[in-house]
């Protein structure tokens, strides 16, 4: 049986972060990974660009059931002190929108770098894990042996790339209760969607109760997709939403204004000055008259149908876990130190990145997250 200081269960962008960390320290690490080789969702995110970090990283911008979780970690290792590790590593950053980085040359710098950060600890691929066993004071994984484990096997999202429940399975192995999981960062389908509009995109403003997000939304063959959508899918959906198609504009207003001045032009023809041609048709419906021939009142529910677009969250459905970027749920992080990653129900037993409940808000905030909480994981296992 071999022996280590700390076995890593997952060579995604956590459990490297993780890795590199015990060998700063000098401890003997293993890390077993189910797939052909490390960092699969690192070399894809960002498009294959590695969208890094955010300089708006803050507690907000994440969720679960503990939203204050993450103020340890992320207070620990700043969007900064990503920067510096970049720019320590050689790795060209580019900032693509305020405060969002990403990589000049590609993710597969970033992958490089995590690798040579872990050189020095043994890597074992294409291998499962099944359990984790306590023997005292000592873990037992695949016939190795050591003092602590840090899981980091990821979530369950993008199958594409190979994932897997075990850290789910290994964390309640140990007493601790799982978040139920869903998708998150996806689109959504929704009951009455219109495939007409599949393809069409413009900037909305989604209301989820008391919060909004404002992004681009994308009309697809199911629903709706695209930045503002997949932020929206973060929160709880179940009292629906409200879409707003021209949040810059007092849409009655303007109606009631076109009314006076175009009143020959349709109302599909009024409402394609500010909105794409396909989506004015769909709000004009089977309406032809001219907008001179609108009653004020008809003139109110058109606004309505333009300025708040309900769906209620008895018809959304959230599209899948195969193409979710992360998922909301996880590993319940009331018996997790928000300080060192340990399990407060067992001793040695560590927890890093997306297997906890924790999902970041889109662009860059869930690798950041990565980072950060395996970093300090690698500090303290």
């Amino acid at each position: 049986m071999k022996c280590y200081d700390v076995i890593i269960i997952g060579a995604g962008a956590s459990g490297l972060s993780a890795a590199g960390a015990l060998v700063a320290r000098g401890k003997r690490v293993i890390v077993f990974d189910m797939g052909a080789r490390p960092g699969r969702k690192v070399v894809a995110s960002g498009g294959g660009r590695c969208n890094i970090t955010n300089l708006a990283v803050r507690y907000d911008r994440y969720f679960g059931e503990n939203r204050d979780f993450v103020r340890g970690a992320i207070s620990r290792v700043s969007p900064r002190d990503i920067i510096e590790w970049a720019d320590a590593h050689n790795i060209k950053l580019t900032e693509k929108s305020a405060g969002q980085y990403f990589c000049v040359d590609g993710a597969g710098v970033v992958l490089n770098a995590l690798m040579d950060d872990a050189r020095g600890a043994d890597f074992v691929y294409d291998t499962t894990v099944s359990k984790v066993e306590k023997n005292g004071d000592d873990f037992i994984v695949n016939g190795c042996v050591a003092k602590s484990v840090v899981v980091a096997t990821g979530g369950t999202s993008f199958g594409v790339f190979g994932v897997s429940d075990v850290g789910y399975k290994i964390a309640k192995q140990f007493g601790h209760k799982i978040i139920p999981v869903r998708p998150a960062l996806c689109a959504l389908s929704f009951v009455g969607a219109s495939s007409d509009l599949a393809g069409v995109s413009l900037e909305a403003l989604i209301s989820i109760g008391k919060n909004t997000v404002r992004d681009s939304l994308l009309f697809t063959h199911f629903g709706i997709g695209g930045p503002a959508v997949y932020r929206a899918s973060l929160y709880d959906l179940g009292n629906g939403i409200s879409v707003n198609l021209l949040p810059d504009m007092d849409v009655a207003g303007a109606l009631r204004n076109a009314k006076r001045t175009q009143g020959r032009k349709s109302v599909a023809g009024v409402l394609g000055q500010w909105l794409p041609a396909r989506v004015a048709k769909w709000i004009a419906g089977d309406d032809t008259r001219n907008i001179a021939d609108c009653k004020d009142s008809e003139i109110v529910q058109i606004a309505q149908r333009i300025s708040q677009m309900s769906i209620s969250g008895d018809k959304i459905k959230y599209h899948g876990l195969s193409s979710a970027e992360v998922v909301r749920g996880g590993v319940d992080t009331n018996t997790v130190s928000s300080k060192t990653m340990e399990s407060k129900l067992c001793s040695g037993l560590f927890f890093a990145g997306e297997v906890l409940d924790v999902a970041g808000d889109l662009g860059g905030f869930n690798l950041h997250w990565a980072w950060a909480s395996g970093r300090v994981a690698g500090e303290n296992a």
